[in-house]
């Protein structure tokens, strides 16, 4: 789940409980090339104000027309299914490329309580299916695993809903610095830890929060979970290695460090001297990002978050790099 949709539940949950009423869309079924991939939420407001997408805007342009028209009457029922795209001329009209085909439930929100603990759920890192009943609007919510998908089968939608995913950095450097704002626009949750104080001068609130302590305390206290990737960047092998040998025994589904194929090898077997073992240290990805011929600090930003994307994405990959430039 990202922002964009956390910040859709939230603006739900506010005016439904200033007593304003709200329309909320959900893609459940694409077909052909569609704008956005199905569990794609846009929330309606009575005076016609929205949040959050469901295509690149020619869809929203007639929900908001639909409100304004009349085709979604005080007393309609708490769920409808409503197709964008039938025809080649109305994909079109709407903006659906290549003749796609887009499918929506349109739902009256009513006691918004289930959208507060869901909401309550993902800021708790957990993983949140979404059960809405079609005929009667009731919402069912369930736990739910990473491997979970939107499953909608005519009578009833299952949306899974999950935290961000966030990043740890070790060390707030220079190079962390360019990788924060990077992350930052990648909807990633930054996280700093840094125990030495000389580094911290110059950070804001906004580019990320620093978690106090030394950095295998900071993996802990975080609550390492599958949505989370770790990057050590001081070094400093007295701090990346004390990060390393907590971080690669945790959930986390990314765990690196910056250093060059020498320097990785001399701490892989640092840290089987250390006693970690070899299936941990086979987790740990060093040199670190994507082979780009990368040379300066925003290039090996942009090298490394390429490498965690793919990899939270679940994409192979074809193009690693054969050292560690520009260190």
């Amino acid at each position: 789940m990202d922002s964009v949709d956390l910040n859709v539940l939230r603006s739900v949950l506010e005016w439904r409980r200033a007593g304003q009423r709200v329309m909320l869309y959900s893609v459940v079924q694409t077909w052909g090339t569609a704008p956005r991939a199905p569990g794609a939420m846009l929330a309606l407001r009575e005076d016609g104000v929205v949040i959050g997408s469901v295509s690149g805007g020619c869809v929203e342009d007639d929900l908001i027309a639909r409100l304004h028209d009349g085709r979604i009457p005080a007393d309609g029922p708490p769920v409808q299914l409503i197709t964008y795209g039938v025809t080649r001329e109305e994909a079109a009209r709407f903006g659906l490329p290549c003749g796609g085909t887009l499918r929506l439930t349109e739902e009256r929100v009513g006691d918004p309580a289930w959208v507060a603990q869901l909401l309550a759920r993902c800021e708790a890192h957990e993983i949140v299916a979404r059960e809405l009943n079609l005929t009667t609007g009731d919402v069912v919510l369930q736990a739910a695993s990473k491997t979970d998908a939107l499953v909608f089968d005519g009578q009833t939608l299952r949306a899974i809903y999950g935290p961000r995913w966030r990043l740890l950095l070790i060390g707030a450097g220079q190079l962390s610095r360019y990788v924060a704002e990077m992350a930052r626009l990648l909807d990633f949750e930054v996280l700093i830890c840094d125990p030495r104080t000389e580094f911290v001068y110059g950070w804001e609130e906004q580019h990320g929060r620093f978690v106090p302590g030394m950095p295998d305390e900071a993996v802990l206290t975080i609550q390492t979970d599958e949505r989370t990737a770790i990057v050590a960047l001081t070094h400093d092998p007295r701090l990346d290695d004390m990060a390393l040998l907590t971080a690669l025994d945790s959930k986390a589904f990314y765990v690196g460090a910056l250093g060059s194929r020498i320097n990785s090898q001399k701490r892989r077997d640092n840290l089987a001297q250390l006693g970690l073992s070899q299936q941990a240290i086979e987790r740990l990805h060093g040199p670190i990002g994507l082979h780009i011929g990368s040379h300066t600090p925003a290039e090996i930003a942009l090298s490394l978050l390429a490498e965690i994307v793919a990899i939270k994405n679940g994409i192979e990959l074809k193009q690693k790099k054969p050292l560690q430039e520009g260190v």
